[in-house]
Formats: C-alpha cells, sequence, structure tokens
C-alpha cells in the first residue's frame, strides 16, 4: 500500500511540476504564431504605406514647380536683360551670403537650387529645360521621381505661361493638367 502511494505522490508532483513549467513562458509554437500575425499585418500596411509617400512626394513636387515658376517670374522681373533663369543654382541664394546677383538672386531654397543640376528633394529631381534666347524668353522646368513607384509615380512640368501638367508615366512628356 505504501507504495501505491509513494507512486501516486510521485505522479502527481510530476504532473505539478509539468504544469509550472508549462506556465514560466510561451512556447516556440505561440511566437511563431505571433510573428506570423505580425508579418501578415504589416504585408497589409505597406502598399498603403508606399502609396501615402508617394502621395506626399508628388504634392511637394507640385510645390516645388510652383515655387520655381514664382521665383522665375521675380528674376526675369529683376534681372531684365538676362530674362528668366536657365539654371536652378541662378535662382538659388549666394554661397557664403554675399549680395544677391543675377548668378545667385536668393529666390529659392538652396535645396531646389543646388550647385549643378538635377536638383534633388523629396524623391524627385528638379531641372530647367528649354531656356531660349537673350534674354531667356522662355523655359521649361520639369520634376521627375528618383524612383518610378517608390519615390513618384508621375513626372511634372511646367513653363513660362505656369500651368503644371503631369506626365502619367513619370517622365517629362507632360500633357495631363495638374487639378
Amino acid at each position: 500500500m505504501k507504495d501505491i502511494v509513494g507512486t501516486g505522490a510521485f505522479i502527481g508532483a510530476t504532473r505539478r511540476a509539468s504544469t509550472l513549467t508549462r506556465q514560466r513562458g510561451f512556447s516556440l509554437i505561440e511566437l511563431l504564431i505571433v510573428v506570423a500575425i505580425i508579418l501578415v499585418l504589416a504585408a497589409i500596411a505597406m502598399p498603403n504605406l508606399i502609396r501615402s509617400k508617394i502621395s506626399a512626394n508628388e504634392a511637394s513636387a507640385i510645390s516645388s514647380i510652383r515655387t520655381i515658376n514664382t521665383a522665375q517670374v521675380t528674376y526675369a522681373v529683376t534681372y531684365p536683360l538676362v530674362g528668366y533663369a536657365d539654371d536652378l543654382a541662378k535662382l538659388a541664394a549666394p554661397s557664403g551670403g554675399g549680395p544677391a546677383t543675377s548668378m545667385n538672386a536668393g529666390l529659392i531654397d538652396w535645396v531646389l537650387g543646388c550647385a549643378s543640376q538635377p536638383c534633388p528633394k523629396s524623391g524627385y529631381s528638379f531641372r530647367i529645360l528649354n531656356a531660349n534666347g537673350t534674354p531667356v524668353s522662355s523655359y521649361t522646368v520639369v520634376g521627375t521621381p528618383q524612383r518610378l513607384d517608390i519615390t513618384g509615380s508621375r513626372g511634372f512640368c511646367s513653363d513660362s505661361l505656369n500651368p503644371v501638367k503631369y506626365d502619367p508615366a513619370g517622365g517629362i512628356a507632360c500633357t495631363e493638367d495638374v487639378r
């Protein structure tokens, strides 16, 4: 009888020990399930995050094109013998804080008015093309995605007449009006 009771006590102690072991933490299977759920949620959220980033970059590109157009009008009025600027650096602030000249008019920030075109900003590259005449009487400003469908999906263009248009393919063949 004593052996049976002793055996029962041993079995009961073993069950309690295994119950305590299970309660100490998560099993590998439980952790894998949680990781799988997190990965599924991330896979669902990622395309929306990329679309919202592209949308923000495109809004910034449209704003930058309009800023350049405004700076071009101011530049042409300030320097009538030169006309419009044929390079974004001419619209930028002078390096070293010197006075504004036709080579550095101080009309746009240093990001858009970088030293050499194209000037990168918010996933887009900007440059002035087709600056014609002496003084320069016409120009085209373009902004194209640095990485198509990652930083932007449309290219944007404008000219001395100021309407901003876009190219749905991301290039500079702009035909559609921005609304």
